[in-house]
């Protein structure tokens, strides 16, 4: 994968996430969230997205009008929805 590509595929993650904790509750600002965040002890930042919670069709919304948005390519698309899933993103609403 060239760079370009790689950058903008990380631009989407963070552009995603962003999303989905403004629209979680409570609402947050995923880059605060970040900024904020202390390191476990492999250098990972620690999001408590437990503490946030986003209904199940927002979350899908969010993540498919990132998808468009960004122009990511089908192949890809699979491996960055499982990215999103299974990283720091917040909880479903029950």
């Amino acid at each position: 994968m060239n760079m370009k590509k790689k950058d903008n595929i990380e631009l989407a993650l963070l552009d995603c996430y962003k999303e989905l904790y403004k629209n979680s509750t409570p609402s947050a600002d995923f880059q605060e969230l970040m900024d904020k965040a202390e390191l476990n002890n492999r250098g990972q930042k620690i999001i408590n997205f437990n503490d946030y919670e986003i209904h199940p069709n927002d979350f899908d919304l969010i993540l498919e009008n990132t998808l468009k948005k960004h122009k990511i390519s089908k192949t890809i698309q699979q491996t960055f929805k499982n990215t999103i899933y299974l990283g720091c993103s917040p909880k479903f609403k029950k």
